[in-house]
């Protein structure tokens, strides 16, 4: 997927609505698992990086209204890699102050290997949102296909497999790997688009 939606203005104005359920819904599927990942990049525990994915989502919903549309004050993926960051600082300092068995050591290096500047943490930010919205599309579109047609997607143009080998694998031929690829590959970026002008439901 090499075009990667930003976060479309109008689903964050529809944020600032808490009785917006189809919102929040649609940010939730992308940002959740995005946060968490982020947070686990830092050697964070998986119980403890759910508290802060928590915690990095509750001030989201606190402050959405204070966050500012316009481009040149920064863009919305920035203000949330910051929020995160944050919080990820906070819970690692709390961790020092207060360790835990061997753990002492562990975040010690956390918080050393920390990115120093909002350019690092903005390149992980983006490649981590690109995979999510991948993975998003492709959980939403997957039931509408058979599954040794997905398997030759997935096999080839995920995974990087042989064509010629995924077809002897799944009993088809090569011309409908090919099929198959490129039918599903125009579903997502059907539904990436969707996502880009938040219709996705």
């Amino acid at each position: 997927m090499n075009s990667v939606p930003e976060t479309r203005p109008s689903l964050l104005l529809r944020l600032r609505d808490a009785r917006d359920q189809q919102a929040w819904m649609t940010f939730l599927e992308i940002y959740q698992p995005l946060i968490y990942r982020l947070v686990r990049q830092k050697r964070v525990q998986d119980a403890d990086a759910r508290e802060v994915t928590q915690e990095v989502l509750l001030a989201v919903a606190g402050a959405i209204d204070q966050w500012d549309a316009n481009p040149q004050r920064g863009t919305f993926r920035g203000w949330l890699a910051t929020i995160t960051r944050n919080f990820v600082v906070n819970f690692l300092i709390r961790q020092s102050r207060h360790p835990r068995g061997s753990g002492d050591t562990d975040v010690r290096r956390g918080l050393e290997e920390l990115p120093a500047g909002d350019c690092d943490e903005s390149v992980l930010f983006d490649l981590e949102e690109k995979r999510q919205i991948f993975r998003w599309a492709a959980d939403r579109i997957r039931h509408e296909f058979r599954e040794t047609h997905w398997q030759a997607f997935w096999r080839t143009a995920v995974e990087g497999h042989n064509a010629t080998v995924v077809a002897g694998e799944l009993g088809i031929s090569t011309g409908l790997v090919y099929v198959s690829r490129n039918r599903i590959m125009k579903r997502l970026r059907d539904q990436v688009e969707r996502f880009r002008n938040h219709e996705a439901g």
